[in-house]
């Protein structure tokens, strides 16, 4: 990742794992509706890149390399934002759905910065 030698290292690949790993975990426990079926796919899709995006951003062959893979990070945390929340208001009553809505808005929030100081 592009940084300095002093700053401090924010273990995001730990986290955006972390976020994919426990969406699937969530996504176990909710009733399976023709609509919340097409949903959880679409939640899927979108939460693995986060976490993937991230460690080819961190490999970047260049910043411009760099910002487009964080951008690819912000795009799909806000994504996996929108599918949490159409599985929210199903009637899905499972409280681990709201954190996930709160850790994909942070995410979105830290790819954010990242994009904005890599330019």
């Amino acid at each position: 990742m592009f940084q300095t030698q002093n700053s401090k290292k924010y273990d995001l690949e730990d986290r955006t794992f972390d976020f994919a790993r426990d969406i699937r975990n969530c996504l176990k426990q909710i009733n399976k509706t023709t609509a919340s079926v097409e949903d959880i796919k679409q939640l899927v899709r979108s939460s693995g890149p986060v976490a993937a995006n991230y460690i080819e951003a961190n490999e970047a062959l260049s910043k411009k390399d760099f910002a487009m893979r964080i951008k690819i990070c912000r795009k799909e945390a806000k994504e996996s934002k929108l599918w949490l929340r159409l599985l929210a208001s199903e009637s899905v009553t499972n409280p681990t759905i709201n954190n996930l809505i709160q850790e994909a808005t942070e995410l979105t929030k830290i790819f954010g910065s990242m994009v904005e100081k890599s330019k």
